[in-house]
């Protein structure tokens, strides 16, 4: 697990992490308009006050737990439904902009892969 491949795919998908939360709070990268559909999802959220912000701090303290290797599995599997979300978002709502979803959805599951013997005891029977 702490092969070289293994290093770069956890420290590039948390770097990626951390610059992408830290962007929907500061909005330091211009990214393209999205379709009227996307756009206006993305309103919605951002009209709650709170999603954005929640998802942008959940995804800038996952990026910082992987580059430390903290809590790396543990990390993974919180991973899991947000980089679901921003795939699906994509493929749905803003599919010109799916390239960055597939890198994280992949780096996420080969990390998942790398990291399966951890998960086998929350998928074994208790008795």
């Amino acid at each position: 697990m702490n092969s070289s491949f293994t290093r770069i795919v956890r420290i590039l998908l948390g770097i990626i992490l951390i610059v992408f939360g830290a962007n929907k709070i500061y909005s330091f990268i211009p990214l393209p308009q999205p379709p009227a559909e996307a756009s206006s999802f993305m309103e919605s959220l951002i009209n709650t006050g709170y999603m954005l912000t929640v998802v942008a701090i959940i995804e800038i303290c996952i990026g910082f737990m992987l580059i430390l290797k903290l809590y790396v599995p543990f990390a993974l599997m919180v991973l899991v439904p947000i980089s679901l979300n921003i795939l699906l978002f994509h493929l749905f709502l803003d599919v010109p902009g799916i390239g960055a979803a597939i890198v994280v959805v992949a780096l996420n599951a080969i990390l998942l892969y790398k990291h399966r013997r951890r998960y086998v005891p929350l998928f074994r029977e208790a008795y």
